[in-house]
């Protein structure tokens, strides 16, 4: 079995620095793919409630048998524009999302988007503190924020996020976000690690890297993440490649390597929504 190394969040707890994503995939299809990915070795599940894929992905963790201290489940609140997020809508969605996942608790729940124009992460943020007090949540974060946002946050909250999880991948590289992160205590976790669709894999540089070392263009990717100490959830429903994707320990990128995938940041090309102007 492979050891994935796991990162300490701010409150002590750890999580694994290598997880699955289940972001695009069918709740049909979700319960197969998680339990190809526990098969093959993952402890760690990123789902989220507007994936509409947490009972699929909960029925996998349940037919895996694998005690529950062994697994980390993420899940997000899908704060949408159509909602008046106060107290009671927090704990609602937080409830009817442990529902579908069939848990008494998750271990990391996140605010999925800042929507700053709507102004009520704080409000949101002040109902994941009493979540994270009541212990239904071993952690909480956020995804997608900003440094405005997060500074927000600290000049009005004493909870620190335990993770910000980010686009974050060699063409966009986030270093502002990251420094401030590292600052802070917060653990950055990359969403589409492996950017999306086949352009980044496809790059000369990136092959190059992984014809050096006898790897996938998706392994040298992820290794540069780990390598940075970022937290990462690949996502593929193609077994041969969900074990791929895990196979990433026995291999080190030398300074070169190193250099040569920095360098594919130099624009700072986003490929996601921009959380500035996100409220869809």
């Amino acid at each position: 079995m492979i050891q994935v190394p796991t990162i300490e969040l701010n409150n002590g707890i750890t999580m694994p620095q290598l997880g699955y994503g289940v972001w695009q995939v069918p709740d049909n299809e979700a319960e197969r793919a998680v339990a190809t990915a526990l098969e093959a070795g993952y402890r760690s599940i990123d789902t989220a409630a507007v994936y509409a894929n947490e009972r699929g992905t909960g029925k996998a963790v349940a037919a895996s048998g694998l005690p529950r201290e062994e697994l980390f489940v993420t899940t997000k609140l899908w704060n949408g524009p159509k909602q008046r997020w106060g107290r009671d809508e927090v704990l609602r969605a937080f409830d009817d999302s442990l529902d579908k996942l069939g848990l008494d608790g998750v271990d990391l729940y996140l605010i999925h988007w800042p929507r700053p124009m709507r102004d009520d992460f704080l409000r949101i943020w002040k109902t994941f503190e009493e979540i994270a007090e009541s212990g239904r949540a071993r952690a909480v974060g956020v995804s997608n924020f900003r440094p405005a946002d997060l500074e927000r946050l600290g000049a009005e909250s004493p909870l620190v996020p335990a993770v910000n999880q980010i686009e974050l991948h060699p063409l966009f590289p986030q270093e502002e976000l990251r420094a401030l992160h590292a600052s802070l205590g917060i653990v950055t976790e990359a969403w589409s690690p492996l950017g999306q669709g086949k352009e980044l894999l496809t790059l000369p540089a990136v092959e190059a890297v992984a014809a050096k070392h006898g790897r996938s263009a998706a392994q040298v990717v992820l290794r540069w993440h780990l390598r940075l100490g970022n937290v990462v959830i690949p996502k593929s429903v193609t077994p041969s490649r969900i074990r791929e994707n895990l196979d990433v320990f026995d291999f080190e990128l030398d300074a070169e390597d190193l250099a040569a995938l920095d360098a594919l940041g130099a624009d700072g090309r986003r490929i996601g929504p921009d959380p500035a102007v996100f409220d869809v």
